[in-house]
């Protein structure tokens, strides 16, 4: 299967002859508990660690896929609707929300309430056990500070004439910037929503593949400020490059910033669901939240009892947008349909 990092190859001797089996190909039988297949759309650089670390303490043989840059998220969900008939993945490790609520209101995923949800805020989880969030990121205003001497406060100043054609921001049709756009027409309501997008659109923004290229892009000076992810933003920073980023919005009477969890759910009907459980509870552990708090991509822990580095914000220090998943989820597909219009081909 296209798009499998497969961890071993074993060779068998079958009638005598050797036949070589990837594990991808579900060589396993159903929930042996030596195994679990996790589709995750955060960066491999970040996820393939926390994966090695579990099956190296667990002994369970993990098999992962990861998506792209240029479909993230979107790529992995559309396959997992695709083997509905027959699931291949155990467990989804979303580096959002927003598409894996599309998968629990399509029927794809069952509840499972792990105890380590006690410790993460009502408003990070699902009220039905169907996913849990942990380890955020934040969306966050990128600038070059060879160029920039007072950036822009809020998104909005990304639509006045001091910034025409010296703004990018990723195309919102995928990972975080699809889930931003969907988060705007939830809060601000779909005319208001519709007015800032056209209102960017006249002010010559620039609509770039990822949050990646949005972050080199500034960096090298192309953009003056851009819209992209702390963890993109951070690895500039941490590169020595002439950028620095701050929360959108955190006036007293403004949006706040979009503060956007990692989530972890169990698809129905997968093949390994106990070996799934617990990699689910290891992925919400203080141990995960640490790791990836300490890492580049300096991700925000959601529960309040881990310690941080001093360098990672703390959640309680940062004004955020009060967002309904749920309702944020519902709106996405009307949401890509207004941006597909304005801004693709």
């Amino acid at each position: 299967m296209q798009g499998w990092i497969s961890r071993r190859l074993r060779v068998f001797a079958i009638a005598g002859t050797a036949a070589l089996v990837l594990l991808a190909t579900g060589g396993c039988s159903k929930d042996d508990g030596l195994e679990v297949v996790v589709y995750t759309a955060l960066d491999q650089t970040y996820s393939e660690p926390i994966l090695d670390d579990f099956e190296a303490q667990t002994g369970i043989r993990v098999k992962v896929a990861y998506d792209t840059e240029a479909t993230k998220t979107t790529g992995l969900v559309n396959r997992i609707i695709a083997e509905k008939a027959v699931p291949r993945a155990d467990v989804f490790w979303n580096n959002e929300v927003a598409q894996t609520i599309v998968l629990k209101n399509q029927g794809l995923l069952q509840p499972y309430e792990s105890p380590a949800t006690e410790r993460i805020a009502a408003r990070f989880k699902d009220n039905d056990g169907y996913w849990t969030g942990f380890a955020a990121r934040a969306r966050v205003i990128i600038y070059n500070t060879d160029l920039v001497t007072e950036p822009p406060k809020s998104i909005y100043d990304f639509t006045k004439p001091e910034w025409r054609g010296d703004a990018a921001i990723a195309l919102p049709l995928f990972g975080t910037t699809a889930t931003h756009a969907a988060a705007l027409f939830e809060g601000l309501g779909d005319d208001a929503a519709k007015r800032l997008f056209r209102d960017l659109k006249a002010n010559d923004v620039a609509i770039l593949p990822g949050n990646a290229t949005v972050r080199d892009m500034v960096a090298q000076g192309e953009f003056k400020v851009g819209l992209t992810d702390t963890d993109d933003a951070n690895g500039a920073v941490e590169d020595g490059l002439p950028a620095h980023w701050l929360f959108p919005d955190q006036g007293e009477n403004e949006i706040g910033t979009l503060l956007i969890p990692n989530s972890v759910c169990l698809i129905k009907d997968c093949p390994h669901p106990e070996a799934a459980k617990r990699l689910i509870d290891y992925l919400l552990s203080p141990e995960v939240e640490i790791a990836l708090a300490k890492r580049r991509s300096m991700q925000i822990p959601l529960n309040p009892e881990v310690t941080a580095p001093a360098s990672v914000p703390r959640i309680e220090r940062i004004k955020t947008m009060d967002v309904d998943f749920a309702g944020l989820a519902s709106r996405m597909e009307a949401c890509a349909t207004f941006i597909r219009e304005e801004f693709t081909p």
